[in-house]
């Protein structure tokens, strides 16, 4: 008897951005993007049949070197590349005066509206001039996308966003923990946006509904739900789990109904010396063979097909799915 291959959709995205930010400060002035330069480095996995999100920060659309490395890559790989957007809000502007050069907490907490949303238009508009139109997709720096921010996202004309980890519940940051972990859309200013959360998943499938159970203020119910994170789940984050863990957590995924599978990593983290735990070229060199051998392992194990945040978004305007409103946010 034959076995039935599952099927799954692919949504692989890259973040394009500055370096420095696993140092403990974060750029507000012209931080540098020599990383770029490592984008040729995706070579080998667009040998595969693979569409790539590549979701770009302004530092990156407002240096002439990393546009041309942004450029070069689009002409290598055409149409199977999206160009998105990638809101790092402590250094787009406008930028407060008299801000000091680094920022340590760059959390969007306490950030009026209309600041994140001037941010958010020049970011837009930078990307624009870059690729002849404005991007339609999103992610937010640091998963800190919150529920006022939805309204914003809408009306700026994206579509589909990335922004959102589920089963993640920092002590301080917006909670994503009750966030779904298969797409839906979310209604918000009269539109409708696509989420493609990150593709995560718990070992122990019941722990995430006890953990809603414990108090929400006081106790170990915040710290419970904040840690589960390195504990509890796992997520297709390649940076952070050797490959046959990204292994089972596909496995355990994709058995408990998972049908889209995204994952991401940064630009940085191609670059060595680009982030602390990249010291060296056999890091970088480590971390992109793993990539290549699990996307390599997705296509013989399941019937895999890839597309890009956009291509996607589209692909399910068709199909029933759940609208969700985001109010699992913290704000």
């Amino acid at each position: 008897m034959l076995l039935t291959r599952s099927s799954v959709q692919l949504a692989v995205s890259l973040d394009v951005e500055e370096e420095g930010l696993f140092s403990g400060g974060y750029a507000r002035y012209s931080p540098p993007v020599n990383n770029t330069a490592c984008l040729t480095r995706l070579a080998p996995l667009m040998s595969l049949p693979l569409r790539l999100t590549l979701f770009c920060a302004h530092s990156v659309f407002h240096n002439s070197r990393a546009r041309a490395d942004l450029a070069a890559f689009i002409d290598s790989f055409g149409d199977r590349v999206e160009i998105g957007a990638h809101l790092h809000h402590w250094n787009t502007p406008p930028l407060t005066k008299g801000l000091p050069e680094f920022a340590v907490d760059v959390s969007t907490a306490g950030i009026p509206a209309d600041i994140i949303a001037a941010k958010l238009e020049n970011l837009l508009t930078a990307a624009g001039h870059f690729l002849g139109e404005r991007p339609a997709s999103f992610r937010m720096g640091r998963w800190d996308i919150r529920r006022t921010h939805w309204p914003l996202l809408a009306r700026a004309g994206i579509v589909c966003d990335a922004s959102v980890r589920p089963l993640h519940s920092p002590l301080r940051g917006p909670d994503h923990f009750a966030a779904p972990t298969a797409p839906y859309r979310i209604p918000a200013a009269g539109k409708s946006i696509f989420e493609v959360p990150l593709t995560v998943t718990p070992l122990f499938r019941p722990l995430p509904r006890l953990l809603e159970r414990l108090p929400e203020r006081g106790g170990l119910g915040p710290l419970a739900r904040a840690s589960l994170k390195n504990w509890g789940t796992l997520s297709l984050l390649p940076v952070h789990h050797p490959l046959w863990l990204m292994q089972l957590a596909t496995r355990l995924f994709v058995a408990r109904g998972g049908g889209v599978l995204s994952l991401t990593w940064h630009s940085s983290e191609m670059m060595p010396g680009g982030a602390p735990h990249m010291p060296d070229k056999a890091a970088v060199d480590a971390l992109l063979d793993k990539i290549y051998c699990y996307l390599q392992w997705i296509y013989e194990k399941f019937s895999a097909r890839a597309y890009t945040m956009r291509e996607l978004a589209a692909k399910e305007e068709t199909r029933e799915m759940r609208d969700h409103t985001g109010d699992w946010t913290s704000e």
